[in-house]
Parts: C-alpha cells; structure tokens; sequence
C-alpha cells in the first residue's frame, strides 16, 4: 500500500470522519487487521475560520501549501484535503507540491456521471453553494446544479460552523436537513450533494427520499483506490 498525507484540521471532526472512513475501506478492500498507511497534519482551525477577503484566501492557501510540502517530504506520495470550503486555494496548493492532490469535487463529479445524475442540489458552507471554485467542476462533469436557496445558506452555514464542526449536532438541525432535502425534491433535484464532511451528523446517508451523494465518502473511497490500486 502506498503512503497517503492527509491535510486535516479544518474540523476535528472531519479529520476524525476521514481517518475513521478511509481505515474501513482499507480494511473491506485488503484484511481485517490492516491499516491506511497515513501521514496526518492537523491544522489549527482557529487560523482558517472567516475566511472573507483575498488576502484572508492567500493567507490560507499559504498554510496548506506548506502543510502540503511538509507532508510530501515526509514521504506522502499524494494527498487529501479533509474539507470541500478549502478547494477553493486547491490549485495555489496543488502548485507548491510535485505529488498529486485528490480533488474531492472531482471526485464526487465522477461518481455522479457513472451514475447518471444530471441534477442535482449542493449543500455546504457558504463559500461551497454559492461560489464557482466547486460548482463548476461538477457542472463540468453534465451535472445541471438548482440555484443556491439563500435561506438554506443561511442556515447551513450557522449549523455547520456552530454545531457541528464543534461536534455537537441537533435534533432540530437533523429535522431541518430533512425539510431541505423533500424541497430540494419537490424542486426537480435527482440527487443531493453533501458538499461537508460534517453534514453526515445529521442526514442519514443511506436512507433518504432523494440519493446522498457524501462527498467525504467518496473522497475516501477515491483515496483508498490511490493507497491500494495506485489508480
């Protein structure tokens, strides 16, 4: 298996999703006793939060660029962001490093034409549902993406970043997705697109009136394709 480092830190909680998922998958695809071979750098979060202005936007790039460098000199041989608001500096990262740098949009784009989804809904922060850095890789991909609905922005964006990227989610915010999602059906959407890592905390992947596509599950899965095929 080959050596995979992983950028994490935007959450504590999405760095522990990630190495929990891609563990698992490692173990399905090889034996129950093995383990990702990973190199983790877990970013202060405090330093990346209310990311607004351009020079906020390099200051970041900036720290993963060097979380990137660092992990490929201890020998990773690609590498995984654990957050989707992030990709918006992933090309200025992606620049500073010589290994290849899995995007989790492209990632996700892929699985949605292998399953013929051609519209669909995007839930994430902010930044994810209303800019183009994300959108437009999955629009590349033959998927029609519905409007942002800024209410739901609105409210996604204060319980990711106040619920559950502290690790504390509610009832009220679960009973708040599923509303989200019946609308987003009523509104023609074939899929949703979980475009947060921390979303899984209170939308049942598995079970829903629409099909979930979890971007961080994908990502993994993408990841452990690389440690475990080289593909």
């Amino acid at each position: 298996m080959r050596k995979l480092g992983l950028i994490g830190g935007m959450s504590w909680v999405s760095t522990r999703i990630y190495y929990e998922w891609i563990n698992r998958l490692v173990q399905r695809r090889t034996q129950p006793m093995a383990s990702a071979p990973l190199l983790i750098e877990s970013l202060d979060f405090a330093q990346l939060y209310g990311l607004h202005e351009a020079d906020d936007w390099a200051r970041a790039a900036q720290v993963l660029g060097e979380s990137a460098r660092r992990l490929e000199a201890a020998g990773a041989g690609a590498i995984v962001i654990a957050a989707n608001s992030m990709h918006k500096v992933y090309d200025d990262v992606a620049a500073q490093v010589d290994v290849p740098i899995l995007h989790i949009a492209e990632c996700v784009g892929r699985r949605m034409k292998a399953d013929g989804v051609d519209s669909a809904a995007l839930f994430g922060t902010r930044n994810v549902m209303t800019e183009n850095f994300y959108r437009r890789r999955l629009v590349a991909h033959g998927v029609d993406l519905l409007p942002p609905d800024m209410n739901n922005v609105e409210a996604l964006d204060r319980i990711i970043y106040q619920e559950l990227m502290l690790g504390r989610p509610t009832r009220d915010s679960q009973r708040a997705l599923k509303t989200m999602i019946t609308r987003k059906e009523q509104d023609g959407a074939q899929a949703i697109v979980l475009a947060c890592t921390e979303l899984e905390m209170i939308v049942d992947v598995d079970a829903n009136v629409l099909p979930i596509f979890d971007s961080a599950r994908i990502h993994c899965e993408a990841a452990v394709d690389w440690i475990v095929d080289g593909a």
